[in-house]
């Protein structure tokens, strides 16, 4: 997340907020949010959301996780918000969302599912 430049803007119990500014290097050729970078911080925060809610001493890996890219990812900046949707003992499965923020409104550009395992 560092080099994409992507931080955490909020956590709590199942849910994650991640920023992602619009920069140069995280865009493709027509000036859009590169797909690869909206999905890396979808990803990430549904592993941190599944994470909140790990014992102590564990760690999380993705299992699966699938993407549908709604519209052109454009904006100041993305947020992703990962929020838990079923905690298990061994498997946790998240809803997954990211706005486009352009002058403060928010659009929906991508939206998800993913499956996390509780290493231990």
């Amino acid at each position: 997340m560092e080099h994409l430049g992507a931080r955490i803007a909020h956590i709590g119990p199942g849910r994650v907020h991640i920023v992602l500014p619009a920069r140069r290097e995280v865009t493709q050729q027509d000036g859009y949010f590169h797909a690869g970078a909206t999905s890396a911080i979808a990803d990430s925060a549904g592993g941190y959301a599944a994470f909140t809610l790990f014992p102590e001493d564990t760690s999380v890996l993705t299992v699966e996780y699938k993407i549908n890219l709604l519209a052109p990812a454009v904006g100041d900046r993305l947020e992703a918000e990962g929020t838990v949707l079923k905690s298990g003992r061994t498997l946790t499965v998240c809803r997954l969302e990211v706005f486009g923020v352009q002058d403060g409104r928010r659009k929906l550009v991508a939206t998800g599912q993913q499956t996390l395992i509780c290493l231990g």
